[in-house]
């Protein structure tokens, strides 16, 4: 998650997704949303993070009959702290067939076996590209490896629905209530990539690089490669949604 001024950024989201993903795994959830804020908050100020991001961590290890007979906790939990990563103002994209498997019972739930997402981004990256486009099984659009993706066509944004095997990311929850504000509104829709080398605008999300500007998909040019109207405003009422959220924080921490 995102640590703003010192402040973790949509942390309920966060902890609400992080519990819901655990139910569906069957992972013992021996800690509280509650205490996991105070934990946090101790690594930040010890730390010293004000503009960085957060890792939360439920390490379950105690399943499978790969383990010893040493007693340890049935479940772990382990926060880190690091630096923004660095991302270019816009993006190119390739595409990976079979990326997501949307009908697995699995689909969309965060976890760290994320061998093929990580194997995926660095075979794009050995080709000269920043990110990936992972098609499902259906051959649709389902989301990049670490980041949702959206596009924008006629003043209408679109993105893939949870179905698409994507991640309910936080960022694209919380564009889905704020678009108003940048006089628009974005609902879910079946996309597939002629969509998007036909959108007038596509843009990628995630908790650390908020919103960003896709030039090309695939040896295909987006909007003449020039961040869209669309894409800017929206990441500038998401930065102001961000500021607003730590602001009310900071106010109650006086």
């Amino acid at each position: 998650m995102r640590i703003v001024k010192g402040e973790a950024f949509a942390y309920e989201r966060h902890w609400r997704r992080l519990e819901k993903d655990a139910a569906l795994t069957r992972l013992p959830m021996s800690y509280t949303g509650a205490k996991v804020r105070v934990l946090l908050q101790e690594v930040i100020r010890a730390n010293q993070v004000k503009e960085g991001c957060a890792r939360i961590y439920l390490v379950w290890n105690t399943v499978g009959s790969w383990k010893s007979d040493e007693k340890m906790p049935e479940v772990d939990l382990v926060i880190t702290t690091a630096d923004l990563p660095k991302y270019p103002e816009s993006v190119r994209l390739t595409v990976r067939e079979q990326g997501r498997h949307a009908a697995s019972p699995l689909a969309g739930v965060k976890t760290i076996s994320w061998l093929s997402s990580m194997w995926a981004v660095a075979e794009a990256q050995r080709e000269g590209f920043d990110e990936v486009v992972l098609l499902n099984e259906r051959g649709e659009v389902s989301e990049c490896t670490a980041a949702n993706i959206f596009a924008a066509k006629n003043d209408k944004v679109v993105t893939p629905p949870i179905s698409s095997g994507c991640l309910e990311g936080v960022t694209r929850g919380i564009l889905m209530e704020i678009a108003s504000e940048a006089g628009t509104s974005v609902v879910e829709q079946t996309l597939r990539l002629e969509d998007l080398y036909g959108a007038d605008e596509v843009f990628v999300t995630s908790t650390n690089r908020n919103v960003i500007g896709v030039k090309e998909i695939a040896g295909h040019t987006i909007a003449d490669g020039a961040t869209g109207v669309i894409t800017k405003k929206l990441d500038e009422v998401f930065e102001a949604y961000i500021n607003d959220y730590v602001e009310r924080r900071l106010a109650g921490n006086r």
